[in-house]
């Protein structure tokens, strides 16, 4: 899972990244101080993997991972080259999430590009240049596919798709809005459109706003607006991440404690985006390793066997399977398959988030 971070200047985005990955990326107060992309790898917060370790002692542990690459600030013309535009919404295009970091704390320390504090229109100046960009790529893929459906009626289901996703980008939505039935989806899958891909607004707020979130307007108004195309705002505290991210496990889990919430904001944002792509994880367990694997929620064992290696897809058997909270029950996999809770499962079984695996194959 690729999430690209992106935002006006001097919202906190690299300060965000710097708490996410403890990467050390530079951050300042101007605009344009990131200007190549930051890329860090984290592992995917799950208790279940720790769980497991108690029970199976392994010599390792491995998460699911997260990249999160940290983009450099769009400005009013982005998509026609102001700012530092084009080079950075090209690295937009190749994440499969973007997470819009949005300020909505007050601090006359830390200068607004636009010179106030306003949520909903500092995120209206970002789609509106991920949509105009999106305008100029179909635009072009337009008028090639009329010319092609002149002499070729097959074109005709790709003309039908781009005008349906015109009509949406020039009613200032985002192209992920646009209603396209299996055959339209396909035929413009390769266009990777910015505004296509599932987005997430991480509203930047101060640690007083975050203690009284459900009556704090800025973030109630980014929240609505979220909800209504289709989205999710999670309120984070930059700064408190920041300071979390250099703490050790149980100085998080008191710094947490004494803030009154139950998990960091960074912890939620990894979450989020997992279910904002509709991702679960299936789990193996034994003495050499515990880990996690990331798959798109409705795969089926055989291919999910094929993350691990492709051999095993291609000697897929069956599958045993039981499932986490089953496994934590029984306390052992002895005791599990005592009480007949294994299951063998073939190959139409379509995993759950949370499955415990073993795959048999052939070699």
């Amino acid at each position: 899972m690729e999430i690209g971070i992106v935002g006006l200047p001097n919202v906190g985005k690299s300060t965000l990244f710097n708490a996410i990955t403890k990467a050390g990326a530079e951050c300042a107060n101007y605009p344009f101080c990131t200007i190549e992309p930051n890329v860090g790898i984290v592992p995917v917060p799950d208790e279940r993997l720790d769980k497991l370790a108690e029970i199976y002692h392994p010599e390792k542990v491995t998460h699911a991972v997260v990249k999160f690459v940290d983009i450099a600030g769009l400005v009013k013309g982005a998509s026609k080259g102001e700012g530092l535009g084009n080079k950075f919404l090209s690295h937009i295009r190749e994440v499969d999430a973007i997470v819009q970091v949005v300020r909505c704390f007050e601090d006359s320390n830390i200068v607004h590009v636009d010179g106030s504090i306003n949520p909903i229109r500092d995120v209206e100046t970002i789609n509106l240049e991920l949509i105009f960009a999106d305008m100029e790529t179909v635009d072009k893929r337009l008028e090639k596919a009329v010319k092609m459906a002149r002499t070729d009626k097959k074109y005709q289901i790709e003309v039908d798709a781009l005008q349906k996703i015109k009509a949406t980008l020039e009613a200032g939505k985002l192209a992920i809005n646009t209603d396209l039935n299996e055959d339209e989806k396909e035929v413009t899958s390769d266009l990777f459109l910015l505004t296509s891909k599932p987005m997430m607004y991480v509203a930047n707020v101060s640690e007083e706003q975050l203690k009284n979130i459900n009556s704090d307007e800025n973030f109630n108004k980014l929240k609505t607006y979220a909800e209504e195309h289709k989205s999710k705002a999670i309120p984070l505290c930059v700064k408190i991440e920041e300071e979390l991210a250099a703490l050790d496990d149980n100085e998080k889990m008191e710094m947490l404690s004494l803030l009154g919430i139950n998990e960091s904001g960074l912890d939620k944002l990894i979450k989020e985006g997992y279910e904002l792509l509709g991702l679960i994880s299936f789990l193996t367990a034994g003495e050499p390793e515990v880990r996690a694997w990331t798959i798109t929620n409705g795969t089926k064992a055989p291919a999910a066997a094929g993350k691990i290696h492709s051999d095993i897809e291609r000697g897929f058997i069956k599958a045993e399977v039981i499932s986490y909270d089953e496994l934590m029950e029984c306390g052992s996999l002895v005791k599990a398959k005592e009480k007949g809770l294994i299951r063998f499962e073939g190959k139409d079984y379509v995993m759950k988030d949370g499955d415990v695996v073993l795959f048999r194959f052939n070699v």
